[in-house]
């Protein structure tokens, strides 16, 4: 089995945010900073990569992802905050060795 991510976007630290799953996490990326994304990533210019948890395989992503998406707001920015307090765009220094 192929493995899975879960990650947020965000148009600005403490903005509006996006979580979601995939397979591939660079490609993922590239698809919403280039507006080829979801409908939602791209009405609120939701460009940066704020936070990401790589999992074993897809399913435990995607379980992992539904459980996320049923939290509070305040609890996926303490989530950001504890692995990225700066809120700086993942996606222009962690993703080159996935």
């Amino acid at each position: 089995m192929r493995r899975g991510f879960v990650y947020i976007m965000t148009n600005k630290p403490y903005g509006t945010l996006y979580t979601g799953v995939t397979g591939n996490l660079p490609e993922r990326v590239h698809q919403h900073k280039t507006g080829t994304g979801s409908e939602f990533v791209r009405r609120y210019g939701l460009t940066m990569l704020v936070w990401f948890e790589i999992h074993q395989t897809l399913p435990a992503a995607i379980q992992r992802e539904t459980s996320i998406k049923r939290w509070n707001r305040n609890w996926k920015i303490d989530l950001i905050n504890a692995a990225n307090p700066d809120w700086r765009d993942l996606a222009l220094t962690e993703l080159w060795g996935l």
